[in-house]
């Protein structure tokens, strides 16, 4: 009884002594991603902080120099704490520049309109001309163009007329005013029927004329 006790314990202990950590292998157990390097990831990049600024194109700059970003033209110093920039109060575009270069530090005009239009028309700066027979103009140094209009007199009759190329209506027949329905004219006295003798007022040609009766003729008394 003794010996069978015996040999069972040898068993117990010989199977645990058949795990071992040799017989272990790291392939059956992988590590975490987690704990995984490569060495990719240990990249050093050198730190300019302090020493040198770096441009946009990765040009490296010492403190104290002077240098144009790649994201401004104007220049910039160094400094131990980066690049400093000057930042300029630049002129205004004129609204009329018709060409802007950005080269510098402030935007600059390199042509500016040098003509007028006016009614689908070029003017030259100064040039004067007459879009119409009433308007005088004038393309101004300011490419704006200003025009004088013709203030015309009252015209002194009641019939005048617009002559080509001229402004000013023209009285062809002198002055002259209605006397009825029949056209007068003025400074005479005018027989206008058998019995009425009209004349134009001085000067009030809109006023109908001044008649007066006379002895009719051609009719006598039945």
């Amino acid at each position: 009884m003794a010996l069978h006790i015996h040999e069972a314990w040898i068993v117990l202990f010989v199977i645990p002594a058949l795990v071992t950590p040799a017989a272990i292998s790291h392939e059956d157990y992988p590590a975490d991603e987690g704990d995984q390097t490569s060495s990719n990831d240990n990249l050093i990049f050198d730190d300019y902080r302090g020493k040198g600024c770096v441009d946009d194109s990765g040009f490296v700059y010492k403190l104290g120099e002077r240098f144009f970003p790649g994201h401004s033209n104007c220049p910039c110093v160094c400094t131990e704490d980066g690049p400093v920039c000057d930042q300029p109060e630049c002129p205004k575009i004129h609204p009329k520049c018709t060409k802007v270069e950005h080269n510098g530090c402030c935007p600059e005009c390199k042509e500016v309109k040098n003509f007028c239009e006016y009614h689908g028309k070029n003017y030259k700066i100064l040039e004067e001309f007459k879009p119409s027979p009433c308007e005088w103009c004038r393309c101004e140094p300011s490419n704006e163009v200003h025009c004088v209009v013709a203030d015309c007199a009252v015209p002194e009759c009641v019939n005048p007329v617009y002559e080509p190329e001229q402004c000013c209506p023209v009285c062809k027949n002198g002055p002259n005013c209605f006397a009825g329905t029949t056209i007068i004219p003025a400074g005479i006295e005018v027989k206008v029927d058998d019995c009425n003798i009209c004349h134009c007022h001085n000067g009030d040609w809109w006023k109908p004329a001044q008649c007066s009766k006379r002895e009719c003729q051609g009719k006598q008394a039945l």
